[in-house]
């Protein structure tokens, strides 16, 4: 899927999340302020598809998110994330896979690497 709009970044994810074997991944109608643009059982993920880097305020809410639910939380961006927040979602075990523009994710940092090799908890 190419992505042209940040609504095919989220679809995308999305798609890629199910492959991982994540069942029922939707959107919520309604965003909450924690930003978190996908769910489903056991499950929290972001995406970004703004064409800045990600920080590590969304990478440590994100993490907090999925703590306080009991579920995996994943992070998806277009742009890549910052150095502070690579190295935090590394300490927090926060999967990082950056999007390219033919929506095909890549792993970006251990948890993303061990996430793919095993597919969904």
């Amino acid at each position: 899927m190419t992505i042209r709009t940040a609504r095919d970044a989220v679809a995308a994810s999305a798609g890629y999340l199910r492959w991982l074997g994540f069942r029922d991944v939707v959107q919520p109608e309604e965003r909450s302020a924690s930003a978190v643009d996908l769910r489903g059982p056991g499950l929290v993920a972001q995406v970004d598809p703004s064409t800045r880097p990600t920080g590590l305020r969304a990478v440590e809410c994100l993490w907090l998110n999925g703590l306080s639910n009991a579920a995996t939380s994943v992070c998806f961006s277009l742009a890549g994330y910052t150095a502070e927040a690579h190295e935090r979602a590394d300490g927090l075990g926060v999967p990082l896979f950056v999007l390219d523009l033919t929506g095909t994710p890549q792993p970006v940092n251990t948890p993303a690497g061990a996430l793919l090799a095993a597919g969904a908890p």
